[in-house]
């Protein structure tokens, strides 16, 4: 064990967040995000670095709140003997790994008075990754406003939820879409499953022909063979196949196998980590897979990690890390910017996130 691995303290509490707006999912109605925020210090120092962690389960990502809350109480009794054991505590519980594993990650680059992107990445300065914006799966009218006033507002690269209707009408919103904001902003389609082959056969000629960069997850994640498919389909000539929820379902190495992607998407909460994903992230860059940063509508904590996540993928893609504005209360205040279609990456040490912890 170093000597900057003794003496280490772990404390954690809970938070309840209110979304902006009530969020509607295949599993039912989020209205809210709870969590648990994390604090590692040295024992006996008041006035020394603070390393913060955030752990927010999401069902069907992440383990339950109980047993992240099981998890984060091994984790600060395991402490005592290092930050290795804090980790292995933990276990397999995703959200409380990537929570233990930031704020020990935080308190180091702070230590080292670096910025957290380049102490994970070795890399050079970077002042901004650039981002897209999430567009709801509403209805032609309401879709075609969210993307055009993203685009007044500098995003030039929209996401489109999808799935919850026909393919007929979906087809629609993105057509109506791409007329509005011409051809010059990259579109994206995410369908989060929803799709059977045949409508995702439908739906990928239909974004070739609006010039639809990225369409994720188009059918179920157990389709590995399917999405392998898609992608070698001749009607989807130029667009790219992106897994979300297959990452966790297969793996890498199958994806890989199977050449079911060109793109894959990367949640740090749902990977254990920002160690874990910056991992995945150089690996899939190497085999000419695109890595893609996303929160899981993540606290300012874990957001901010995110980006600095992104700012450590050399030439990162536009990620989907925009996401502040779903929530109507936050832990603290948010050090990155947004602007112009990109997040401003803090240059403070650490993550750069402060006055989460105050009473």
């Amino acid at each position: 064990m170093s000597d900057d691995d003794r003496d280490l303290e772990l404390e954690y509490r809970p938070f309840s967040l209110d979304l902006a707006d009530p969020l509607e999912t295949a599993d039912g109605t989020i209205d809210s995000r709870n969590g648990f925020l994390v604090r590692i210090t040295e024992q006996g120092t008041d006035d020394g670095p603070a390393g913060y962690g955030e752990a927010t389960p999401l069902q069907g990502w992440t383990e339950s709140h109980a047993d992240c809350e099981a998890a984060l109480a091994r984790a600060a009794e395991a402490i005592e003997s290092g930050s290795a054991a804090a980790i292995e505590a933990v276990d397999e519980q995703v959200a409380a790994r990537h929570a233990v594993g930031l704020a020990l990650t935080d308190l180091t680059a702070r230590r080292e008075s670096t910025p957290l992107y380049r102490y994970i990445g070795q890399g050079p300065m970077v002042g901004r990754v650039p981002v897209n914006a999430t567009i709801g799966d509403g209805p032609t009218v309401e879709t075609v406003r969210e993307a055009t006033d993203a685009v007044d507002r500098g995003f030039n690269c929209c996401k489109l939820k999808a799935g919850r209707r026909s393919v007929e009408e979906d087809i629609e919103r993105v057509r109506r879409v791409r007329e509005a904001v011409g051809p010059d902003v990259e579109l994206r389609v995410d369908a989060n499953e929803a799709w059977t082959y045949e409508e995702a056969a439908t739906a990928l000629e239909a974004a070739a022909e609006f010039d639809v960069a990225i369409l994720e997850q188009p059918l179920p994640a157990g389709a590995l063979e399917g999405h392998a498919d898609l992608r070698t389909d001749d009607r989807g000539e130029g667009v790219d196949i992106a897994l979300d929820e297959g990452l966790l379902e297969h793996g890498v190495d199958a994806i890989c196998e199977a050449e079911a992607a060109d793109a894959l998407v990367l949640k740090p909460m749902a990977l254990g980590g920002v160690d874990v994903a910056r991992t995945v992230a150089a690996w899939v860059s190497e085999l000419d897979i695109d890595p893609i940063v996303t929160t899981t509508i993540d606290a300012v904590v874990a957001r901010t990690g995110a980006v600095h996540l992104a700012a450590s993928i050399p030439d990162v893609s536009a990620c989907g890390l925009a996401t502040a504005d779903l929530l109507a209360d936050d832990l603290g205040k948010d050090p990155v910017l947004l602007e112009k279609g990109s997040a401003v990456v803090p240059q403070a040490k650490g993550l750069g996130v402060e006055g989460v912890w105050e009473e």
